[in-house]
């Protein structure tokens, strides 16, 4: 099938697929209100096969070091697939399913599926990553861009991690955890019983994103957004925490965003 624009509706929310500009989510308007920030670069794109920066864009890979493109100097950041173009493998009115082959410059052919579910009140979306031969480290997650202000007061962020990972001068983590300090962030955090992250609009919107996996990054630095990336390891995690993929065994994540009007 092609990679043009998927438009899905449920209720009163609608939400844009972008198949061909990294199987991204492009928008998500509920009663008309869009709560992504817009352009080529935001939305909510998939983090894959990796999460977040690798340091100096190295990896080892069994006993052999992989070296990525580095796209965000001296390191590497956010995978591949949101360059990429996906494939639409089929759509409904509220769910779409994409693929994604795993290509050069990653070494290790592959298939990345996400499904885009939408419900009234809901946004659920499922990765996995499946190897085609040999077995290799990877990670998954999400990079939304949520708008910071709806047209009324600022979103407020509520979360009680139970650490957060010291980010040394490089921006990566160090290995030591510590209390979570006060944003604004560039930082990941551990919550063990899985991500649970609100971001309320006072007085419009209350969102929250959930998900199985312990691991979040949240960027709060640019005035326009705010980022949760609810991930399967933290940044520089194919060195540190590698999750590995087999012909047997996928690597699979999902989150879901709830919303309620206030």
């Amino acid at each position: 099938m092609s990679n043009e624009d998927i438009t899905l509706t449920a209720g009163d929310a609608e939400v844009t697929v972008r198949p061909g500009q990294g199987g991204r989510i492009g928008g998500l308007r509920i009663g008309g209100v869009e709560l992504l920030r817009q352009g080529e670069r935001y939305g909510c794109f998939p983090m894959v096969p990796w999460c977040g920066r690798i340091r100096d864009g190295r990896f080892l890979d069994g006993a052999t070091v992989r070296q990525m493109p580095l796209n965000s100097p001296p390191h590497a950041i956010h995978g591949t697939a949101r360059d990429g173009a996906w494939q639409t493998v089929r759509k409904t009115a509220d769910e779409a399913v994409l693929s994604y082959e795993l290509v050069d410059p990653w070494p290790h052919p592959g298939l990345v599926t996400q499904v885009v579910a939408l419900a009234e009140d809901s946004l659920t979306l499922t990765m996995s990553v499946e190897a085609h031969s040999s077995s290799f480290p990877a990670q998954v997650g999400w990079h939304p861009w949520f708008n910071r202000n709806l047209g009324g007061q600022d979103a407020r962020l509520d979360f009680t991690p139970a650490w957060q990972e010291e980010r040394g001068a490089d921006h990566l983590p160090t290995g030591n955890r510590i209390d979570p300090k006060p944003g604004p962030w560039d930082d990941c955090f551990g919550m063990p019983g899985g991500v649970d992250v609100t971001l309320t609009w006072p007085g419009q919107l209350e969102l929250k994103v959930a998900s199985r996996e312990e691991w979040v990054v949240v960027y709060d630095e640019q005035a326009e957004a705010v980022c949760v990336e609810p991930q399967t390891g933290p940044p520089n995690g194919l060195n540190t925490h590698p999750r590995l993929v087999t012909m047997l065994e996928p690597l699979e994540a999902t989150t879901t965003w709830s919303w309620r009007r206030i």
